[in-house]
């Protein structure tokens, strides 16, 4: 039941993606937006693959709704415009590319280092999940699944990996499809990801042994920088 729900889940989400993607740009002949959603497909399914069944708790966790009654108020603010943002972004591109061209096409060189980013951010956000079996998508104190501190693996070299990858894969996508008005929305949608981490470190810190991680893992999302 669980893995039908995932790949059921999956499939609706790249079709929405699709939809999003290919009706503002009226047309399908845009190769670098099959590729995105070819690296969105293989790596949910790569990530799926690793994951299940060890890990079917946390899959559980993250197919709920990314709003819930034990969810801070705060979080609900800072999450409800960030999804309206992440998904206004995939109409936003293609309106850019093909009807309002208000800035100019990235250069080609330069939409390489998007598809870079988009693998290495999808292994890091990947990666997160993997060693943290807490990760669920809203903040809140998973208390029947006696939520405890994790600091092994990737949250040994920050305190927020999974945002870390997640900011990669953003700053990916607008950058391979060569949309610079993209990548402003993604700035707005990263300056909420860390008032988000912000936030989420102080209701954190009601885990035991949190204050002690803040002081074993100094750095939040990039070493020796923030």
């Amino acid at each position: 039941m669980l893995l039908r729900r995932i790949i059921t889940g999956s499939i609706v989400q790249i079709v929405v993606l699709a939809l999003l993607l290919f009706v503002p740009a009226g047309t399908l002949d845009w190769w670098r937006a099959w590729v995105l959603l070819g690296v969105f497909a293989l790596g949910t399914v790569a990530s799926v693959l690793d994951l299940y069944p060890d890990h079917k708790d946390l899959l559980q966790e993250r197919l709920k709704s990314p709003l819930q009654r034990d969810q801070p108020w705060v979080d609900k603010i800072v999450l409800v415009p960030f999804v309206v943002l992440f998904l206004g972004l995939f109409v936003l591109i293609p309106l850019d590319l093909y009807r309002w061209h208000l800035l100019p096409r990235v250069a080609t060189s330069l939409s390489w280092l998007g598809l870079a980013l988009l693998l290495i951010g999808w292994w890091i956000s990947h990666l997160s999940l993997k060693h943290n079996p807490y990760a669920a998508p809203v903040v809140k104190h998973q208390v029947a699944r006696r939520h405890t501190v994790v600091d092994s693996g990737v949250y040994g070299i920050v305190r927020h990996p999974m945002y870390a990858g997640a900011i990669a894969v953003m700053f990916g996508i607008p950058l391979w499809l060569e949309s610079e008005a993209g990548i402003l929305v993604v700035v707005v949608m990263t300056t909420l990801l860390v008032l988000r981490i912000v936030f989420e470190e102080r209701f954190l810190c009601q885990l035991s042994g949190y204050d002690a991680y803040l002081l074993k893992v100094r750095y939040r999302l990039i070493p020796r920088v923030w």
